[in-house]
C-alpha cells in the first residue's frame, strides 16, 4: 500500500512540476534561461524534501527554513541563495493560486542580506581606450569597436546585444528597439557615436553569407553566425588587457557605466529605468553606482539652504 502510494505522489509532483514549467514559460512569460533557473532551483528543495521524506504538499515553513540554512551551511554565495529563495517563493505561490494547496508556506521565508556591492564601472577614457585598440583594417576590429560603443550607448545587456535585429536598429531616426527579458520590448535612443560606428561596420558584414536563422542579426562572426555571449567576454576582456586596465570587467559592466554617466550627467533615474528595461526603480538603484562627489554636488545645487547666499 506505501509503495502504492509513493508512486501516486511521484506521479502528481511530476506533474505539478510539468504544469509550473507552462506556468513560468506561457503565464509569466519568463525568457528560456529565468525558466531553467526556477527549475534548477525547484530540483534543490525537491532533492531536500525527498531526503527528509517530505511530500511537496505537507512541506512547512520550518521545512523551508531548514533548507535555507543548508544553503548557507554549505557555503552557497548570499546573493544565490536569495536567488533560489526567490524562486521557492514564485514555486509555492503556483501551488496556492492553482488550487494546490489552501496556503503558501513561503510567504514568510526570509531572503538573506545582501551587502550592497558597487560595481566597477569604465572611465570614458577608458572606454575611448578599449575602442582605440580595435583594429578598423580588419572586420573583426570594425565589428568589436561597433559592438563596445553600441552596448554602452544603449546599455544592453549581453544577450540582448548577440540577439539585437538590423531590422530593429533605425540609424536615421537614432533608436534601437531592443527584445528585453520575457519577451518585453523597449526603445532606447542611440548615441550618435554608436551610430557611426555601426555605419562603419556595415559594409563589412554584407560582404558576409549568414547562416540560416542569423540573417537579420547585427553583428555576426566571419562565419555568418550569430556571436555567442561566451565570445562577448572574450571580446571585452581582450581589449581590456591590450589597455592594461586592471578592473575586474565583463560586458555587463558597460551597462553599469551607460547608467553610472547618464545618472552623472543629469539623466533622471526613471528614465534610466526605462532604457534599461527594469520593471522596479529599486533595481535600478542598485545598478546605479553614485559616487559622493556626485551626491554632494547634486545637493550643492539643488538643496534650498545651499542656495542661501
Amino acid at each position: 500500500m506505501k509503495s502504492e502510494e509513493k508512486s501516486t505522489n511521484k506521479e502528481k509532483q511530476t506533474l505539478i512540476i510539468r504544469k509550473y514549467h507552462q506556468y513560468l514559460k506561457l503565464e509569466k512569460a519568463l525568457s528560456p534561461n529565468t525558466v531553467d533557473a526556477y527549475q534548477t532551483d525547484l530540483q534543490k528543495l525537491l532533492h531536500f524534501l525527498e531526503g527528509e521524506g517530505i511530500a511537496i504538499l505537507d512541506t512547512t515553513l520550518d521545512d523551508l527554513q531548514h533548507f535555507a540554512s543548508g544553503l548557507h551551511d554549505i557555503g552557497i554565495h548570499p546573493r544565490s541563495q536569495a536567488r533560489i529563495v526567490s524562486g521557492i517563493r514564485v514555486f509555492f505561490q503556483f501551488l496556492k493560486t492553482s488550487g494546490y494547496t489552501d496556503h503558501n508556506p513561503a510567504t514568510l521565508l526570509e531572503l538573506p542580506r545582501l551587502g550592497r556591492q558597487l560595481p566597477d564601472i569604465l572611465t570614458v577614457d577608458e572606454i575611448d581606450a578599449m575602442e582605440a585598440a580595435c583594429d578598423d583594417s580588419t572586420y573583426e576590429g570594425c565589428r568589436n569597436r561597433a559592438i563596445i560603443e553600441t552596448t554602452y550607448c544603449c546599455g544592453l545587456r549581453v544577450s540582448e546585444l548577440v540577439g539585437l535585429q538590423m531590422s530593429k536598429v533605425d540609424i536615421d531616426e537614432g533608436y534601437v528597439t531592443v527584445d528585453g527579458k520575457g519577451s518585453k520590448q523597449r526603445i532606447v535612443p542611440i548615441a550618435s557615436s554608436a551610430v557611426d560606428a555601426i555605419r562603419a561596420y556595415l559594409p563589412l558584414r554584407s560582404n558576409l553569407t549568414p547562416k540560416r536563422g542569423s540573417e537579420d542579426i547585427l553583428f555576426l562572426n566571419r562565419r555568418g553566425g550569430q556571436l555567442t555571449r561566451t565570445m562577448i567576454f572574450y571580446i571585452v576582456k581582450k581589449l581590456c588587457g591590450e589597455c592594461g586596465i586592471k578592473k575586474n570587467i565583463s560586458p555587463h559592466t558597460l551597462r553599469h557605466s551607460f547608467a553610472t554617466h547618464l545618472l552623472e550627467g543629469g539623466a533622471n533615474l526613471r528614465a534610466i529605468q526605462e532604457m534599461l528595461g527594469h520593471e522596479s526603480i529599486t533595481t535600478t538603484e542598485i545598478y546605479v553606482h553614485i559616487d559622493r562627489s556626485f551626491l554632494r554636488q547634486e545637493v550643492a545645487n539643488c538643496h534650498p539652504r545651499s542656495r542661501k547666499k
